[in-house]
């Protein structure tokens, strides 16, 4: 059972709501130990000196910030803790703002914010508002001696914290190499004509069960039958490369094609053909729609 990580209080004007702070995310990923291939034990890392190669004692390794090569200033931990944001228990809201004037790339870490048993009617009413009122929150918290900029968003009836980068820490488009020469590209009616043709034979509603790692499946269905014994052949996973220039519209109009074909085979197509033939009477209704759903595409 999920744990809460931190408990305080919402704090806006003279409202305060106490709440306890849970993980939203549950990364999984296979990992592996390091072996020594030649026995199959562990191995250990041992913290040496650069210069000597002998183990440092814990209690003899201090911080070291390099400001030029190989000269270091030393900072102390009661340096570092005088500096440290106090430590509170209050979610201080600063300020509402529209939720879509936050560029995702700010996002952090996500957790749901779960009140205590005497603050969930205060709870909802501010998740109800909200909500209402279409603006997220933004706040400042202190977690682990370090504080965040967060935003407060309601979601379903709750509401969730995601800790957020400050400006400074997001990287400008402008500094990406590559990016600044898309400006300068033309695109044609035709093309972008197409392209829009290709999004919408894609377009569906977003089900995140639909998706899955296939590559951690893969890794731990190698594991379960290498732990039987069975043999196991490398597979060159390498992707293949051309040197051949494609034909922009040609590539558009075929991957609508395509994907016109697999939604023509999806298994809720089938169902629904499946359906018809049950219930004949209804038929003749399902043929007028689909012969007017071209007129009103192309309108």
């Amino acid at each position: 059972m999920p744990r809460a990580i931190w408990s305080g209080a919402i704090s806006f004007g003279l409202v305060s709501i106490p709440v306890k702070l849970y993980t939203a995310k549950s990364p999984k990923s296979v990992r592996f130990n390091q072996l020594d291939g030649r026995d199959n034990q562990r191995i250990k890392q041992k913290r040496v000196n650069a210069s000597t190669g002998e183990e440092v004692p814990y209690d003899e390794i201090v911080k070291g910030y390099e400001i030029m090569k190989d000269t270091y200033v030393i900072i102390t931990e009661d340096e570092l803790e005088s500096l440290s944001p106090k430590a509170s228990r209050a979610i201080e809201i600063v300020e509402f703002v529209e939720e879509d004037e936050i560029d995702p790339v700010f996002y952090q870490a996500s957790y749901y914010l779960v009140p205590d048993d005497l603050a969930k009617k205060s709870y909802a009413l501010l998740t109800e508002a909200m909500a209402s009122d279409g603006r997220v929150a933004l706040a400042r918290i202190v977690m682990r001696t370090k504080e965040y900029l967060a935003a407060i968003r309601p979601s379903d009836g709750r509401l969730m914290l995601n800790t957020m980068m400050y400006s400074d820490e997001v990287v400008e488009p402008s500094e990406i190499p590559g990016l600044e020469e898309l400006d300068e590209i033309e695109v044609s009616d035709a093309e972008r004509a197409m392209a829009t043709t290709l999004i919408e034979s894609l377009a569906g509603g977003f089900n995140p069960d639909k998706y899955e790692d296939s590559f951690r499946n893969e890794v731990l269905e190698l594991i379960e039958r290498k732990s039987k014994g069975e043999l196991t052949t490398a597979v060159d996973s390498s992707p293949a490369t051309s040197d051949t220039v494609v034909d922009l519209m040609a590539a558009l109009e075929a991957s609508v094609a395509a994907a016109k074909e697999a939604r023509a085979g999806h298994p809720t197509g089938d169902a629904s053909k499946k359906a018809a033939k049950k219930k004949p009477a209804k038929k003749k209704a399902a043929a007028k729609k689909a012969a007017k759903k071209p007129a009103a595409k192309s309108a």
